[in-house]
């Protein structure tokens, strides 16, 4: 038998290294042609790559979240029968046709926007989960310590306390009876109440440490963020604004929808968005910091920050300025479904000249969103909350009503937008949605 040293293809151009996310084979297995051998991340896609032999894995190179080069050794596998050198080598360069053809078009890729003349972007933002620990819990005052002479062992109670006490991790001991040395449920309920947040009776208990390897898209993302807030000097600017009218309007378009997509709020807050950049062009950009170049887009191509399974991911909606409401209802329901699925394509993942955020339900009273660099701005709309609200009574003075408010933030980059460019771009969009008939007028 002949040992095949399959070498990492070249599955792109430009791309020289790629990152392994997942083994699908291991040292032992036996593997048939054409047959799932490992996922691989380039900075452009994420690429499942085939065996061109049949045969048993004899080694393989590096673990999940390793780089490797292209045209180094992947794997090895011994080849059944006896394989000519020159069958071998054939189905190594149709494997690398195959995947340089894949790497161009439909594998779903990292967000990464393509570049534009004579600019090249990029970034994406994620949350953190807050860790939580308990410091131990400090002593009882006068209560009874085992210095006392005093054991667990020697307290004096039915299994059932006893079982109760290990659950709570209460030492019996420190348990003060109420009568003939005897502690009883009514005994340990006035000792947990006594010492009532000081660790006894909690939530729950201390899961155990876990070491995750960051690989794969979230290692994207950990890289991409890391440099946009090396690279960008953020600020971030929030408004409040008044959609009471715009709901109501949203709610009437929807009730004569017929089989048009259903509106949220996005779509009407996109429309706001391209209607006021034009006088904002500044915002709608990107900067090449090695170049020092600034490129003002025409169009819109607009991120729309979309959480998966894997990670955030940014969709573009192309041209979103010449969209009507249910048009980009129907594409951002298309693109959120693709991203989620793993479906996104390259091109649909890259190319953004503005990005949205949006947490939904989840929005927050205000957020202070990081920038896809190398875009200059990024618009995060926040929850919708209802609070009372001086307004006009129709007769020259104000009476209180209920309304729906909303906070917009928007981070800019500082070294192309100025604060006050910033601040009267969101009140542009402010005008807009406030008074919401603009939104349908040409």
């Amino acid at each position: 038998m002949a040992k095949f040293i399959f070498k990492m293809p070249d599955v792109g151009e430009g791309v020289a290294e790629a990152e392994v996310v997942e083994w699908h084979v291991k040292v032992g297995d036996r593997v048939e042609e054409d047959q799932h051998l490992v996922d691989v991340m380039t900075d452009k896609a994420t690429i499942d790559i085939e065996s061109p032999v049949a045969g048993t894995v004899v080694d393989v190179a590096g673990e999940v979240g390793d780089v490797i080069a292209i045209g180094s050794m992947l794997l090895v596998i011994e080849v059944d029968g006896e394989a000519s050198e020159e069958q071998v080598e054939a189905a190594a360069e149709q494997i690398e046709d195959d995947m340089s053809d894949e790497g161009e078009a439909d594998e779903s890729s990292v967000p990464e926007p393509a570049r534009a003349e004579p600019v090249s972007p990029r970034e994406s933002f994620a949350s953190e989960t807050p860790s939580f620990t308990s410091e131990p819990a400090p002593e009882a005052k006068d209560s009874p310590s085992t210095s006392s002479g005093r054991t667990e062992a020697k307290v004096l109670a039915s299994p059932a306390v006893r079982q109760r006490a290990r659950d709570l991790g209460v030492d019996l001991a420190q348990v003060k009876p109420a009568e003939d040395g005897r502690v009883r449920h009514g005994d340990l309920d006035a000792f947990l109440a006594y010492n009532a947040g000081s660790g006894f009776g909690a939530a729950g208990k201390a899961r155990g440490d876990e070491t995750i390897k960051v690989i794969g898209l979230r290692k994207r993302i950990a890289q991409n963020m890391a440099a946009a807030k090396r690279h960008i000097p953020h600020f971030t600017y929030v408004e409040e604004c008044d959609v009471t009218d715009l709901e109501e309007l949203r709610a009437q378009l929807n009730a004569a929808r017929g089989d048009r997509p259903k509106l949220t709020l996005l779509p009407l807050l996109i429309t706001a968005i391209c209607k006021t950049i034009p006088a904002f062009p500044m915002i709608n950009a990107r900067y090449d910091d090695e170049a020092n170049v600034v490129t003002r887009y025409g169009a819109v191509h607009l991120g729309m920050a979309a959480q998966t399974d894997s990670g955030l991911m940014v969709p573009v909606i192309r041209d979103a300025q010449a969209k009507n409401l249910w048009q980009l209802a129907r594409e951002i329901g298309r693109l959120a479904e693709a991203a989620r699925s793993g479906k996104a394509s390259s091109e649909e993942l890259s190319g953004s000249t503005l990005t949205i955020t949006s947490l939904g339900p989840l929005g927050g009273v205000a957020t202070t969103p990081v920038i896809n660099r190398p875009e200059v701005a990024i618009i995060g709309p926040n929850r919708i909350v209802e609070r009372p609200m001086f307004v006009p009574d129709g007769m020259g003075g104000e009476r209180i009503a209920k309304r729906k408010l909303m906070n917009i933030s928007i981070s800019c980059d500082h070294r192309v937008v100025d604060g006050h460019d910033a601040a009267s771009f969101v009140q542009g969009i402010k005008r807009l949605i406030e008074t919401p008939a603009l939104l349908l007028v040409d």
